[in-house]
């Protein structure tokens, strides 16, 4: 599919050429759930609903209805599935085979399609299609705390310096850093330095970027617009890469313009920003497993630690829940423990008579 710009509506276009291929896999009543939640879900949403789902109807086969196919499954077959078959379920999940494939689920990944599968059963339990709903007596995993893993202080420095100047690039290596140390630069520095997402970052264009006002366009989940704003190092790393595009003949002349590109001088890849941070993060720190969300994290405490208010942490990072600033940035919770340390005394002092 040729890139028309717009990179979300491409990528809903492919969202939705891959659910049409999917669904073709599923029972005949999947079609009517995907279109009656379709004004209240996301594309990405509906195709991961679709990949679960295509899991689960793969275990009843295995498990429950052995003498059927997935394609051959009813309505009628779903009001026999017990609260008993979903906790089966739910453990086939710990490791189980997809073709030739060994998969295995944690905790969340359980969660999330035991969400899908509810979704589906109190569809049609709603509309009076099937009499009974036994997903709704299933509890969710438990979910434990993942650790916060983030950069600290040394660490930004150095990877910042690991991308710009090649510190610690393997010597093989050093050809490609030449070519893309700019843009590279230019993509760590704008997330270390606004925290947004990666998906907001590759849906970037030139368009976006106002450099009277250092402030940027960006797509949010769910659609909407927000205006974020950007320091001077930051526009001094952005600057420095769109004069590098400018000066750069291979780079196409489209309407509007990619801000980051591949070598191949297209928009780059979610799957190739996830590479190049995963590379630098390697060599600064490769005990830690540093992804652009973690890059995300890491400007969420700084932010923190530099202001005290979690909802200018929560309104700058998109969060439509505080609590869910609260959950994800660890550092938030230890400050305000370490803050209230020495508010009560144990030992009464002249001051205080």
């Amino acid at each position: 599919m040729k890139d028309s710009g717009d990179y979300y509506q491409d990528r809903n276009i492919r969202n939705l050429d891959r659910i049409d291929e999917l669904l073709d896999d599923l029972p005949y009543f999947c079609e009517d759930f995907f279109r009656g939640v379709e004004n209240r879900t996301s594309t990405l949403t509906r195709l991961n609903y679709c990949y679960d789902l295509r899991i689960f109807f793969d275990f009843l086969c295995r498990k429950k209805f052995r003498n059927k196919q997935v394609k051959d499954l009813t309505l009628e077959d779903l009001e026999q599935v017990t609260d008993t078959d979903i906790e089966i379920f739910l453990s086939y999940l710990t490791n189980y085979r997809r073709g030739e494939k060994r998969l295995s689920c944690d905790e969340r990944a359980k969660a999330r399609k035991l969400s899908t599968v509810r979704s589906l059963f109190k569809y049609f339990f709603n509309k009076g299609l099937i009499e009974v709903n036994n997903t709704a007596k299933v509890s969710a995993p438990k979910l434990h705390e993942k650790e916060i893993i983030r950069l600290e202080g040394d660490e930004i420095s150095d990877l910042l310096d690991a991308a710009e100047y090649g510190n610690g690039i393997s010597r093989h290596m050093e050809g490609y850093h030449a070519r893309t140390k700019v843009r590279d630069t230019a993509i760590l520095t704008l997330f270390l330095g606004t925290g947004i997402r990666i998906s907001e970052l590759v849906g970037l264009n030139d368009e976006n970027l106002d450099f009277k006002t250092n402030s940027f366009v960006v797509t949010r989940k769910g659609g909407n617009k927000a205006i974020l704003y950007f320091s001077d190092e930051v526009a001094d790393a952005l600057s420095a890469y769109l004069e590098l595009k400018k000066g750069d003949p291979r780079v196409p002349k489209a309407e509007p313009a990619p801000l980051f590109l591949s070598l191949q001088y297209k928009r780059i890849t979610v799957r190739a920003v996830e590479n190049l941070v995963k590379k630098y993060a390697r060599i600064v720190t490769p005990l830690k497993k540093i992804t652009p969300h973690k890059l995300r994290s890491t400007y969420g405490t700084a932010l923190y630690r530099e202001t005290g208010d979690i909802y200018i942490v929560a309104d700058v990072l998109g969060h439509k829940d505080v609590n869910t600033t609260r959950k994800h940035y660890a550092a938030i919770t230890e400050d305000s423990r370490r803050s209230v340390a020495g508010k009560v005394k144990l030992h009464k002092t002249e001051d205080d008579e």
